[in-house]
C-alpha cells in the first residue's frame, strides 16, 4: 500500500458521511480492514467501516444498536441495551478480535448505564462475521472488579487478554481470557497501581510487549506513557513519557501491526472535541522503535501505509 491518512480533518466514508469509529480498532480478515468503533448518533452504538487501502472507508452496517440481538452466554449478565429509564447506555472502546477455534468474531467493550458512571463493566457481544450484525451477550464486572477503558490483545499462541482501568482509574487490570474469548479466565496483573491511567493500547515488537496509555483528564489531552514487558503476565516497566505533553492533542484508540515486506506499528488516536462529540476527529502516526527498543512517537500531518 502506498496511500495517505491526512491527520485532524474531519473523515467521511465513501458515500460521504461523518466516519463514527471512536476508541475502536481495526481488524484485517483476508485483504479487507475492519473499522469498528462508537457511534452515538440515534439508535446506533457501535458501527463497522471496511476498506483495502486504509484510507477509503465504506459503511457496511451499524453492528451494535439499541434494537440489537441479545442472548445469555454466562450467568448474572445484564442484557439490557436501554436502561430502566428507556434511555441510550453507554459503549465505550469496542475491540473486536477473531477467534480461530469458535469462528466467532467477539466484541469486549465498555458499558455504563447512561445515567452516571458507577456501573464499571464489561460487555461481550459476538458475530459469525466480521460485517456482521453482533449479538450482545450482555455486562458483568470481571471478578467483581470495575472496569473501564480497555483493549484486547491476541498473543502468537492464539491466547488472549483483556485489559481495563479499574479502582475508579487508579489500576490497570489484565485479564487473560478463556478459550472461547467469552470470560476472563484469570486475572494476571494489577499494574501502576494509584497512577490513574485509561486508554490502554498495547503492541507486540520484537518479543517484547509495548503497552500505551493516557492520564485520567476527562476530554483534555494529556502525556501519554508507555511500559514494557518480555511477558505479558510479566513484570512490566515503570511508565516512560511519549509524544510531547499532550501527545500531540490526542488520546490513544489502538495500535495497528502492519506485516508484510517490512513490519510497520501505527498509533490510531482520537481527538476529541468536548463541546461536540461528533466533531472529534482522528489521528494516526507511525509507532517507531529506536536502537535500545524505546518507542518513538512523532507528528506528521499525514501518514503513508
Amino acid at each position: 500500500m502506498n496511500t495517505c491518512f491526512k491527520n485532524g480533518e474531519i473523515l467521511k466514508d465513501t458515500a460521504g458521511n461523518v466516519l463514527h469509529a471512536h476508541g475502536g480498532c481495526i481488524l484485517q480478515a483476508n485483504d479487507v480492514f475492519y473499522w469498528y468503533g462508537e457511534n452515538r448518533t440515534g439508535n446506533r452504538y457501535v458501527s463497522v467501516y471496511k476498506s483495502t487501502d486504509l484510507v477509503n472507508w465504506e459503511f457496511v452496517r451499524d453492528a451494535l444498536t439499541t434494537e440489537g440481538k441479545t442472548a445469555e452466554h454466562r450467568v448474572k449478565t445484564d442484557l439490557r441495551l436501554l436502561n430502566e429509564d428507556g434511555g441510550k447506555i453507554n459503549i465505550e472502546r469496542p475491540k473486536v478480535i477473531y477467534n480461530k477455534k469458535t469462528g466467532k468474531y467477539v466484541m469486549w467493550m465498555h458499558v455504563e448505564n447512561g445515567k452516571d458512571y458507577r456501573l464499571a463493566a464489561c460487555g461481550i457481544a459476538t458475530a459469525d462475521t466480521p460485517d456482521g450484525e453482533f449479538t450482545y451477550h450482555g455486562c458483568f464486572n470481571p471478578f467483581g472488579y470495575m472496569s473501564r477503558d480497555c483493549t484486547l490483545f491476541v498473543d502468537d499462541d492464539e491466547t488472549a487478554y483483556f485489559i481495563s482501568s479499574s479502582r475508579d482509574n487508579a489500576d490497570m487490570h489484565i485479564y487473560r481470557l478463556t478459550d472461547d474469548y467469552m470470560n476472563t479466565e484469570c486475572l494476571i496483573s494489577k499494574l501502576w497501581q494509584g497512577e490513574y491511567r485509561e486508554a490502554p493500547a498495547l503492541v507486540k515488537h520484537q518479543n517484547r510487549y509495548y503497552m500505551l496509555t493516557s492520564y485520567c483528564t476527562g476530554w483534555a489531552p494529556n502525556q501519554c506513557k508507555y511500559a514494557v514487558a518480555d511477558k505479558i503476565d510479566g513484570k512490566w516497566s515503570t511508565l516512560c513519557n511519549i509524544g510531547d505533553e499532550t501527545t500531540y492533542r490526542t488520546q490513544p484508540a489502538f495500535l495497528l501491526k502492519l506485516t508484510g515486506e517490512k513490519e510497520q506499528t501505527f498509533y490510531f488516536s482520537d481527538r476529541w472535541n468536548a463541546k461536540d462529540y461528533n466533531d472529534s476527529r482522528y489521528v494516526v502516526l507511525p509507532l517507531e522503535f529506536d536502537r535500545n527498543g524505546a518507542p518513538v512517537l512523532n507528528y506528521t500531518d499525514e501518514v503513508r501505509f
